[in-house]
């Protein structure tokens, strides 16, 4: 099996603008589609990633430092997973419970290890 990367792109908006209750359930989504393929042995890991970081520049003199929230295309987190190709791993993508609160996913595979 291949290995690839889940990016988890958007903003909190809708997050946000949930009781805590739904946010809740949501999180249990989650769990229990992370979960589900845990118990297939095709998760390898992943986490929810800060707002704030730093971009360094080509030449590496200049680093902004600064909040990463702006717009639907921040990354706010990714999993790698296992999957025989690239469409099996779109399939299990479209699993993904932050597609209904207006996130995206992008799907790409990990380059080996040589």
């Amino acid at each position: 099996m291949k290995e690839f990367m889940f990016l988890f792109r958007g903003d909190d908006k809708v997050w946000d603008s949930k009781s805590p209750e739904e946010q809740q359930k949501h999180m249990q989504k989650w769990q229990q589609w992370i979960g589900e393929m845990a118990q297939q042995e095709k998760f390898v890991g992943g986490e929810r990633l800060y707002s704030h970081g730093n971009t360094i520049y080509p030449g590496g003199t200049k680093v902004t430092d600064r909040p990463l929230t702006e717009g639907k295309e921040l990354v706010g987190g990714y999993l790698v997973i296992k999957a025989n190709n690239l469409e099996d791993a779109t399939e299990m993508a479209k699993d993904c419970p932050g597609l209904q609160w207006d996130s995206c996913v992008e799907v790409r595979e990990v380059w080996p290890e040589s």
